[in-house]
C-alpha cells in the first residue's frame, strides 16, 4: 500500500463514516480495485475507523464532558445527561454481544464484495423509507432505553460492509419517531464504544504491520480525521433540511454499478 493510497482511503472513510453510505462498504470496493492493496487483518480499516472517531469526539466536545462530569454533578442537567449515558450503554451491549458472536463472518464478508453491493441497495432503501415515512411534527426529543437497545442491535448488525452504521442507525431512531438531530447525535455517540473495542481486538496485528506501512497507516488515520469533521458537520446540516433520502440515491446507483462490474 503506497502513501497515496493511505491518504485516499482515509478520506474515504472520513467522508462515508458519516455520510450515511457505508464507508466498510466503499473501503472494501476501494481496496479491491487497488490491486496492490495489503494489510494486517483489518487493522489498516480500523485505525481509519479510529481517525473518524476522534472527529467525533472534537465535533461533540461539549457533549462529551457533559455526559462525563454528570456522574457527579447533581444539577438538573446532569440528572438528563446521567440518563443518556444509561441509554448509551444499553445500546452498546448489544452492538458488542453480536460483534463478538459474528466477529469471523463479518470479516470474512470483507472479501466479498458482491455481497457489498447487495447491502449497499438495502442500505438506500432504508434510507429512503426512513426520510418519507419521518414526520416532524410528531419527532421526539426523548429517547427510551427500547430506542437504544433495538439501535444498538442495528448498530451490531451494521458491522456486514455495505450497511452503512450512520445511516441505518439514524434511520431506525427517524422511523421510531425521534427527530433527526437527537438521532443524529446519538448514533455518532453510539460509535465511540463499539469503535474502541474494535481497535482494542486488532492490536494483536500491530507486530504484523511492516515498518514501512507505519507512515501511510497515520497518514490514513489523519486524512480520515480531517474529512471526518467536515462531513459530520455536512450531515448535521442534511438532516435539519431532511434531505437524508439523497443518499438513497447514491447507495442504490453504486450498488448496482458493483454488482454489474463484479458479477
Amino acid at each position: 500500500m503506497s502513501f497515496l493510497d493511505a491518504i485516499l482511503l482515509g478520506i474515504l472513510q472520513g467522508a462515508t463514516e458519516f455520510l450515511p453510505v457505508s464507508s466498510s462498504g466503499h473501503l472494501v470496493l476501494a481496496q479491491h480495485l487497488l490491486g496492490d492493496f495489503e494489510q494486517s487483518g483489518v487493522l489498516f480499516d480500523v485505525l481509519l475507523h479510529v481517525g473518524s472517531m476522534v472527529a467525533v469526539f472534537l465535533y461533540f466536545w461539549r457533549d462529551l464532558t457533559g455526559l462525563i462530569s454528570s456522574l457527579w454533578r447533581r444539577d438538573e442537567a446532569a440528572v438528563q445527561q446521567r440518563f443518556m449515558v444509561w441509554l448509551l450503554i444499553a445500546g452498546s451491549v448489544p452492538t458488542a454481544i453480536i460483534g463478538l458472536l459474528f466477529k469471523d463472518f463479518f470479516i470474512g464478508l470483507f472479501e466479498r464484495p458482491a455481497i457489498v453491493c447487495v447491502m449497499l441497495l438495502v442500505t438506500g432503501s432504508l434510507l429512503w423509507f426512513a426520510e418519507r415515512l419521518r414526520k416532524q411534527e410528531q419527532s421526539r426529543k426523548e429517547m427510551s432505553f427500547m430506542d437504544a437497545i433495538v439501535v444498538g442491535t442495528v448498530q451490531g448488525c451494521a458491522i456486514i460492509p455495505g450497511i452503512s452504521r450512520a445511516g441505518s442507525t439514524i434511520a431506525t431512531l427517524l422511523l421510531r419517531g425521534v427527530d433527526g438531530e437527537t438521532a443524529a447525535r446519538f448514533s455518532f455517540l453510539l460509535a465511540l464504544p463499539a469503535v474502541f473495542g474494535a481497535a482494542l481486538l486488532s492490536l494483536k496485528d500491530l507486530d504484523a504491520v511492516a515498518t514501512d506501512a507505519v507512515l501511510p497507516y497515520i497518514a490514513g488515520t489523519i486524512a480520515a480525521l480531517i474529512t471526518g469533521l467536515f462531513c459530520i458537520h455536512l450531515l448535521m446540516g442534511i438532516i435539519k433540511r431532511r434531505r437524508l433520502h439523497w443518499f438513497a440515491f447514491y447507495c442504490w446507483f453504486v450498488g448496482g454499478l458493483g454488482l454489474v462490474y463484479f458479477l
